[in-house]
């Protein structure tokens, strides 16, 4: 049975779910797995945690299906947990560097974050604190050469790192997206939805404002006008005639032709929840993350559920 403790509350530090009693230094020569359970196994007699098999199952399988090295020798492994009351943090470091995955350079720093299971939110929001004082490339290096528990945790204080009130858009986008431009023809827009297998990209204009997008079945429509669709005989175009005007002019014709105005998109400082609303409202499967008119970032309906339901 775990110690009782208050639930989290809005405005805590990330410094107010672990101590230097929680960290382990100089970590040399262990493989991820055990650094794992030896942070576990920490955590566990610090804090009265009984499930110490289960959690670390529960903490490696996460790991196997998409590691958790977010960045400059950082790793923070993680799992959503049932009968926690409250996160747990252990943070462990390795000036040698342990090796988390076979194609990363070696991790530095280790924190290991146990989040209840029905506090989605919660992981998202220390990771949003932890980037603010792991930004730079050399933090985690720097923390693994420190002496003593009490050291790095003196350094996580200082960077006075309070969680967010909630969890906003730009905590679970992806920055990497596919974009076009509003003068690209109908040949590029086909030639992407094929060489990369998506049905919607978003269009920017010439200043690199969101305008629009452009989905594959906008094409279809124009290939097929309603008409057709109403024809329960087929048969005299069987061979494509619709698609022939399309195949004769798409060098020399502009994606405005398919273009839609209507989308699902929220500000990057919009609380996540937000997302799932415009979605919903649009019927949609990506929502799109604006600063201002710039499209800064894509969040695609797995992406959405997963950080919601399994992250």
């Amino acid at each position: 049975m775990l110690k009782s403790a208050p639930p989290p509350k809005t405005n805590l530090s990330l410094t107010s779910f672990f101590s230097a009693d929680d960290i382990l230094i100089h970590q040399e020569e262990v493989s991820r797995n055990q650094v794992i359970r030896l942070l576990l196994a920490h955590l566990a007699n610090g804090h009265g945690i009984m499930e110490v098999d289960a959690y670390y199952n529960a903490i490696i399988e996460r790991e196997n299906a998409s590691d958790t090295v977010v960045s400059n020798g950082i790793a923070i492994p993680h799992a959503r947990l049932d009968d926690l009351q409250r996160p747990y943090v252990g943070v462990a470091t390795s000036a040698q560097g342990i090796q988390f995955t076979e194609d990363q350079p070696p991790v530095h720093l280790i924190l290991l974050v146990l989040i209840p299971r029905d506090q989605p939110g919660l992981y998202l929001q220390i990771l949003r604190a932890l980037a603010n004082i792991l930004r730079d490339r050399d933090a985690a290096k720097s923390v693994s050469q420190m002496k003593t528990p009490d050291e790095v945790m003196r350094f996580f204080e200082r960077g006075g790192m309070v969680l967010p009130d909630y969890v906003c858009a730009a905590d679970i986008m992806s920055d990497e997206f596919i974009a076009l431009r509003d003068n690209d023809n109908l040949k590029t827009v086909i030639d992407c939805f094929i060489a990369k297998q998506i049905t919607e990209i978003p269009v920017l204009d010439r200043d690199g404002d969101m305008s629009g997008i452009v989905r594959a079945g906008a094409l279809l429509k124009v290939c097929l006008p309603e008409y057709l669709l109403w024809m329960s005989d087929l048969s005299p175009i069987v061979n494509f005639e619709p698609f022939t005007t399309i195949l004769r002019n798409e060098q020399s014709t502009w994606l405005s032709d398919i273009l839609l105005e209507d989308f699902a998109a929220v500000q990057m400082k919009a609380p996540a929840v937000s997302v799932a609303a415009e979605m919903t409202r649009h019927n949609a499967s990506r929502c799109y993350v604006l600063n201002g008119k710039k499209l800064m970032g894509v969040i695609n309906l797995p992406r959405f559920l997963n950080k919601v339901f399994r992250e």
